[in-house]
């Protein structure tokens, strides 16, 4: 039947089933408009975003981070100084007092901008080094004074008529901690530094903390005193049931270089004052660790136990342990274990500030990158610190 055929006679309305049909076939004809206009937009928008993507290539354009917008100044002008020298940028910067104190020095020296100092910090604040348990201290002198009583006030008992009589008066011992200067000579090639995508912060900061790191380790712990810090290995010592005060106490293990099972670390944790005790932390290297750990009670029990937790330290008989590659190794004779306080018994000194000089001519075709920090340490309480030494006596 054709269209014509299908119209209403003398009046008569389209018979329902030609109304269906010719509604379906209207929506089916504005679907197909409609998926044709959606089509041609998503292609647009396809071209659109691949050329952006690929000016975006070839460009080479950095991630923006507005994290880094607050230190970029910084980092502009301390780079510029970095690779070329040019220090007009640092010398224009306003710099907050609470990170430096000031932007340049008389003798040219350059204080690290904030990032790249934390950065440094943050190593040496993780590795395995007594600073790690000691009292760490920033000074602005060239020293640092430790006040400590060691002696006792006198006392006496009185009663309601008896007269009152002297009694004996606390000592006040001065303990001075010298500053001595820690100083890394890293270099680069003028072409690497001209590399753009190379990062020269986090490769000073690198090389600088790894520098620091062991030559500070190795201090607190062997250090004599000359130019640099005082370890506490390298005070007298003397047998714990003859200790006196300028001296550290040790406790022999009964055998010459080795244990006699594990009752001379009991002894060693006991030597120790309860004042201290309660705050104690082992410090040995690595080897000496594997010895321990094979050591048990009377019951068969290992007096070494794993942290429970990730990131917790090991525990000897309860106490943690900080494993010090800069101790003896187990020896005839050798202090090869340390137990005590040491936030009480070592004190860290330290200027906050670490100055960077850059040196592009000494060393040609390469710049040196002179980097100095002012440190010092000693021991400041005699009490606290007890050494297991491996000998008959």
């Amino acid at each position: 039947m054709s269209t014509t055929e299908m119209k209403a006679r003398a009046g008569e309305g389209l018979s329902p089933v030609a109304e269906v049909k010719s509604a379906v076939a209207g929506f089916m004809n504005d679907f197909k408009d409609f998926s044709h206009d959606i089509d041609d937009r998503l292609k647009k928008q396809d071209e659109r975003m691949t050329m952006i993507e690929r000016k975006s290539l070839t460009a080479a354009r950095p991630v923006l981070a507005a994290a880094t917008d607050f230190d970029a100044p910084h980092q502009k002008a301390f780079n510029a100084y970095l690779r070329s020298g040019e220090d007009d940028g640092l010398r224009g910067l306003e710099l907050d007092g609470k990170s430096m104190s000031t932007a340049v020095n008389s003798d040219g020296g350059y204080l690290v901008d904030p990032q790249t100092a934390d950065s440094v910090k943050n190593v040496l604040n993780t590795t395995a080094s007594i600073r790690a348990i000691a009292n760490v201290v920033n000074v602005e002198a060239g020293s640092f004074d430790v006040l400590i009583d060691s002696s006792e006030a006198g006392a006496g008992w009185a009663d309601e008529t008896s007269g009152t009589t002297e009694t004996g008066t606390p000592n006040i011992e001065r303990i001075t901690i010298p500053l001595h200067e820690l100083s890394a000579l890293p270099k680069a090639s003028q072409r690497l530094l001209d590399d753009r995508a190379f990062d020269i912060e986090a490769w000073l900061a690198g090389r600088i903390a790894d520098k620091f790191a062991r030559a500070e380790a190795a201090a607190f712990i062997n250090g004599d005193g000359a130019d640099k810090p005082t370890g506490f290995l390298n005070h007298a010592t003397v047998d714990n049931d003859v200790w006196a005060w300028g001296n550290i106490g040790y406790v022999p293990t009964g055998v010459d270089g080795d244990f006699n099972g594990g009752d001379a670390i009991i002894d060693l944790v006991y030597v120790l004052g309860a004042q201290y005790r309660a705050n104690g932390t082992f410090v040995m290297n690595s080897k000496t660790a594997g010895a321990v750990r094979k050591l048990k009670d009377a019951d068969g029990r290992f007096l070494w136990s794993d942290g429970l937790a990730a990131g917790e330290p090991a525990r000897l008989l309860g106490y943690p342990v900080l494993i010090a590659e800069d101790m003896p190794d187990i020896a005839s004779g050798a202090d090869a274990i340390a137990f005590g306080y040491f936030n009480a018994g070592y004190t860290v000194a330290e200027r906050p500030d670490l100055r960077v000089l850059r040196d592009p001519f000494s060393a040609k075709p390469h710049v040196l990158f002179y980097a100095t920090k002012r440190i010092g340490g000693d021991v400041s309480d005699f009490a606290a610190i007890k050494l297991l030494r491996f000998s008959a006596s």
